[in-house]
C-alpha cells in the first residue's frame, strides 16, 4: 500500500450544527407549556425542543436565535430546522424562516492502520500537539480549511470543520501525513 493509491474511507458524520432565525420574538413559557418534547431552561433563558424526524434537538432562545444539533447531514439539518419552524409556527408565532447556516460538522473516521502519534507530532510541528497526559489523541489544525482533527493511536480520528466538504478535504491533506506514520506489523 502506498498513499497515491486511493484508499476508500468512510467518514461517518456524526453530528451537524445549524443556526437560523426566526425574525421574531418568541415567547419561552408558550413553547414550554404548548409545545412538545420540549424542556424550559429558565436560568440559561431557553427552550430546548427535540424532534424525533430527522432527530434533532434545537435550543431556541426569546430573540428567535435557534441553534439546532444532532443532525447526520446537511440536508437534515436543514429539513429539521424547516420542521422546527413550521411547529412554531404552529404555536401561533409569525416564524418566517431565515439566515440558515451549518456552522459545524463532526465526523468520525477510522483508518486501516494504527498511528505512530509522538512520530507524527515530531514530523508536523507547530501545527500537530500532543500531549498524552491530557489527553489520548494528537491534535492537528488546517487554518486554511478551519478544521481540526483528533488522531488517536488506533487509526481511529475525529475531524471538526464548518461544513461536510471541508472535512472530506481534511482527510485528504491529513491522509499521507497519517500514512507515513503508520505502525507497521511484524
Amino acid at each position: 500500500m502506498d498513499p497515491g493509491n486511493d484508499v476508500a474511507l468512510d467518514i461517518i458524520i456524526t453530528n451537524v450544527v445549524a443556526t437560523f432565525r426566526t425574525r421574531c420574538h418568541l415567547n419561552l413559557r408558550t413553547i414550554a407549556l404548548e409545545g412538545l418534547n420540549v424542556i424550559y431552561k429558565p436560568e440559561v433563558g431557553k427552550v430546548l425542543m427535540k424532534l424525533r424526524k430527522p432527530k434533532i434537538t434545537a435550543s431556541i432562545w426569546s430573540s428567535g436565535k435557534i441553534i439546532c444539533t444532532g443532525a447526520t447531514s446537511e440536508e437534515d439539518a436543514k429539513a429539521g430546522a424547516r420542521r422546527l419552524a413550521r411547529v412554531l409556527q404552529k404555536l401561533g408565532f409569525k416564524v418566517r424562516f431565515s439566515a440558515f447556516k451549518v456552522v459545524n460538522v463532526l465526523a468520525v473516521c477510522s483508518l486501516p492502520f494504527q498511528i505512530h502519534l509522538i512520530q507524527f507530532t515530531k514530523n508536523n510541528r507547530p501545527i500537530a500537539s500532543y500531549e498524552p497526559e491530557l489527553h489520548p489523541a494528537a491534535s492537528y489544525r488546517i487554518k486554511q480549511l478551519r478544521a481540526t482533527i483528533q488522531i488517536f493511536s488506533t487509526g481511529s480520528i475525529t475531524l471538526t470543520g464548518p461544513d461536510v466538504q471541508t472535512v472530506a478535504t481534511a482527510v485528504e491533506q491529513i491522509y499521507p501525513l497519517l500514512f507515513e506514520c503508520r505502525k507497521i506489523k511484524h
